[in-house]
């Protein structure tokens, strides 16, 4: 596998890949993962079984990913023995030089993401500048390197239309959740009630209409908590909002949280909100409704592609606010309807969003490639 992101330290893709190659290892497979050092400085490593090579990584924009690219390709002309399949994660597309059968998982379509990219120092200028100039001509070159092309959600697939991709040809995998770790609370605390984020600090997760949705929340419930769990380029701005609505009593910042203290954090919470602007599928979503939680989301992206509101959670129109309070409120108001919901929710996740049922649908996929490799 290829990507840009790997554990210990990494995001969303990371984990994802993460978790794929350990259900992988598990079940029997060898797995090989390719990614970038978080310095300059190369290295392996053996992580639960998974074979993890980091290249070296230098922040020259825009010409990393080309460094990045070279990199990649030589460190795979030396692996020993050769992979069978290879399957590489967007974003930060690398096409490889092979005649090896080769997958894309695409999470997010630099085209679509260039656009909700923010520009709040000279870096994040250079990073969209990047997305919308070097990483899309990469992805059509990736692309067309396929065997099969397979996106996290129906609403990825689509974007994959400006790409003159058809959507009907690519295969639906989806996003997963450890549901063994993010599990519900036996005991849930309900003396120190809090309504949750968690997540990037950044605009487009839709967080300053997160703190103005607390302003109406706080105009019935006074003393009402939310906490927003995350670090992000934003938190200085997100600051600045609090205290000209006058929330400071009432929102609080955690800052970064480990992946183990993350579960209590989910576990306690009363609502848990994703009100971002854009999103393919959000793991935290995932995470969310594993541990039980009602959860309010925005009707993006993938979103509504595992709620239905009112059954399993609740949809509202992305920067609403006021429409997010209202349905807060109801849930803060009625404690039958959130357990009914949390239910429904973690079964949504157990029918579907375990990593075994995600595996089950890659594999499937690897399958479909190397048998017609065979028949090449």
């Amino acid at each position: 596998m290829v990507t840009s992101e790997f554990p210990p330290k990494s995001g969303g893709v990371g984990y994802y890949v993460y978790n794929l190659s350990r259900t992988l290892v598990n079940r029997g497979h060898r797995v090989t993962v390719i990614t970038r050092a978080r310095t300059s400085k190369a290295g392996s490593e053996v992580v639960e079984g998974i074979s993890v090579f980091r290249v070296s990584s230098f922040p020259l924009y825009p010409f990393h990913i080309l460094l990045f690219r070279h990199f990649v390709n030589s460190l795979f002309r030396s692996l020993q023995p050769k992979p069978t399949l290879v399957h590489v994660h967007t974003p930060m597309p690398v096409p490889l030089k092979t005649m090896i059968p080769l997958i894309t998982t695409v999470h997010t379509p630099m085209k679509i993401d260039a656009r909700y990219h923010e520009v709040f120092n000279i870096l994040s200028l250079a990073e969209k500048v990047q997305s919308m100039t070097v990483y899309p001509p990469m992805e059509s070159e990736l692309f067309r390197a396929s065997r099969k092309i397979t996106a996290v959600s129906g609403a990825v697939a689509k974007e994959l239309r400006e790409y003159d991709l058809d959507p009907s040809e690519i295969t639906i995998v989806g996003n997963g959740v450890d549901e063994k770790t993010f599990i519900p609370a036996r005991n849930r605390d309900y003396i120190n009630q809090y309504v949750l984020y968690t997540g990037v600090l950044r605009a487009r997760k839709g967080l300053f209409d997160f703190i103005d949705c607390a302003k109406y929340v706080c105009k019935e419930y006074p003393d009402a908590s939310f906490l927003i769990s995350g670090s992000g380029p934003f938190f200085h701005k997100l600051q600045r909002r609090i205290k000209k609505r006058g929330l400071e009593k009432n929102v609080a910042f955690l800052g970064y949280v480990s992946r183990s203290r993350l579960v209590k954090v989910y576990q306690n919470a009363t609502v848990h909100v994703v009100p971002s602007h854009y999103e393919g599928l959000p793991t935290v979503l995932l995470e969310a409704m594993s541990c039980g939680l009602p959860v309010v989301a925005t009707d993006i992206g993938g979103n509504n592609e595992v709620i239905s509101s009112g059954l399993n959670g609740f949809l509202v129109p992305p920067k609403s606010p006021e429409s997010m309070a209202k349905i807060i409120l109801k849930l803060l108001d009625d404690a039958g309807l959130r357990e009914r919901l949390g239910r429904a929710a973690r079964r949504t996740v157990e029918k579907h969003y375990t990593w075994d049922k995600i595996a089950d649908n890659i594999v499937k996929c690897y399958e479909s490639v190397l048998g017609q490799s065979d028949s090449d």
